[in-house]
């Protein structure tokens, strides 16, 4: 038998009344039990990071055999990672019908399957998802502590859990998504895929034919050869080139290091466009919803580009 917020909320204000002994709140704002809780990571506990208030989703279907993975389900849910979940797990903190799991790789069925965090029920969250134009030095980590502003300090300060799909580094600035979707975020950030992501680029000197040409074609990185890259040359200077480069694969600072492969220097970089998704009324640190046909669009060019 489920219950809701405000019931277990009703409830603990009864035993406070009572004179019981009340229970502390955990950071994750349930009730949890007096015993300190075990250690995470580098000696913190596990906990969830701010951003976009959520609410539980309906009719969410399961995957096809009906099942998936708890650290999957409790990372649905906004509770943490799927690395940090596997810690609670570990750590007897998560209860099936009851029973507590300490077994890693445990399916669940995500429309039936109750399951508990330190004796709270735990729900799925509704899909969020954020179209956000991050400003320069910015950074797209979660990570408190992290040095400079993060993307998540821009966005309301509620309870859930987005993460960037696709990141930009902290020199670079644009168009970002951010969602609690993974399969929509793998779709979109894996070069099977094909979603293209567009970038206004400004270059140090003037970059010559036989440079584009390699660019194209695609040059060698430390992992492996680049699929190339498409690129149109909006005007070039005496010392400095703008053009519009598109990638269908997201490498760590690929743009940056593939023009160091031809001997130029990135002055500045601007993500413009993801897939159909564009900057076009979004201002620098602003963020909006995506509509539902936005993101049945980007579903729909996932599943054509992956056929």
């Amino acid at each position: 038998m489920r219950f809701s917020r405000r019931e277990v909320t009703v409830a603990a204000r009864k035993k406070r009344s009572t004179g019981r002994k009340p229970t502390r709140r955990s950071d994750t704002g349930r009730s949890a039990s007096p015993k300190p809780r075990p250690a995470g990571k580098k000696g913190r506990p596990a906990r969830r990071s701010p951003a976009v208030k959520v609410t539980p989703a309906k009719g969410l279907a399961p995957s096809p055999d009906g099942l998936i993975r708890l650290n999957r389900f409790l990372a649905d849910a906004g509770i943490c990672s799927r690395r940090a979940a596997d810690e609670l797990i570990a750590t007897g903190r998560i209860a099936i019908k009851g029973e507590v799991v300490v077994e890693l790789g445990v399916r669940v069925d995500p429309m039936s399957t109750e399951v508990f965090f330190d004796g709270q029920p735990v729900r799925r969250e509704k899909k969020v998802y954020v179209l956000y134009n991050k400003p320069k030095h910015v950074v797209c980590t979660n990570a408190a502590g992290d040095a400079g502003r993060r993307v998540i300090d821009f966005l309301p300060k509620l309870r859930g859990r987005v993460y960037a799909a696709g990141r930009l580094d902290a020199e670079s600035e644009g168009l970002l998504l951010l969602t609690n979707d993974g399969d929509l975020a793998q779709a979109v950030t894996h070069p099977s895929h094909g979603i293209t992501k567009t970038y206004a680029v400004v270059i140090k000197g003037r970059v010559d034919e036989d440079g584009l040409k390699k660019l194209r074609k695609g040059v060698w990185l430390s992992e492996g050869k680049t699929i190339g890259a498409l690129i149109k040359v909006e005007r070039r200077s005496r010392d400095r080139s703008y053009m519009k480069v598109t990638l269908r694969e997201g490498r760590n600072r690929e743009i940056r290091r593939i023009f160091a492969r031809v001997g130029h220097s990135v002055l500045s970089l601007k993500r413009i466009r993801i897939g159909r998704l564009n900057l076009h009324g979004l201002s620098s640190g602003k963020y909006r919803f995506l509509r539902p046909d936005e993101v049945k669009d980007l579903r729909a060019d996932a599943g054509r580009s992956s056929d």
